[in-house]
């Protein structure tokens, strides 16, 4: 059930910021649960990887590449969606911070509310 909770709250992240930033669309709010889960997947999956691969870059960036990790995350996942775009790079890098804060604070009001 908390999985669940938590892909809710992350699609309806994604929903938002689709809403505000310019350069990344999707539709509708189906669209965006498949985002959400897509991004978990790859998350779970393909960034582990890519942290080991990028591993000196990470370190020597002192963790400011994972930011560009984020970003190809989100690209590869424009490419796997059909109901999803992202319309660059900066616009990835971005969209991954600002998906991070507010999946953040929805997570947070979210713990708030259950005490």
């Amino acid at each position: 059930m908390k999985i669940i909770i938590k892909l809710l709250i992350n699609a309806l992240a994604v929903f938002i910021l689709a809403h505000v930033l310019s350069g990344v669309a999707v539709d509708g709010y189906l669209g965006a649960l498949i985002v959400a889960v897509v991004l978990s997947i790859l998350n779970l999956f393909v960034k582990p990887i890519l942290v080991i691969f990028t591993l000196p870059a990470t370190i020597l960036t002192l963790g400011l590449f994972l930011l560009v990790i984020n970003a190809v995350i989100i690209l590869l996942a424009d490419k796997l969606i059909d109901g999803f775009s992202v319309d660059g790079f900066l616009w990835a890098i971005l969209f991954s911070v600002l998906l991070s804060i507010l999946q953040s604070i929805l997570h947070s009001l979210l713990k708030e509310d259950k005490k």
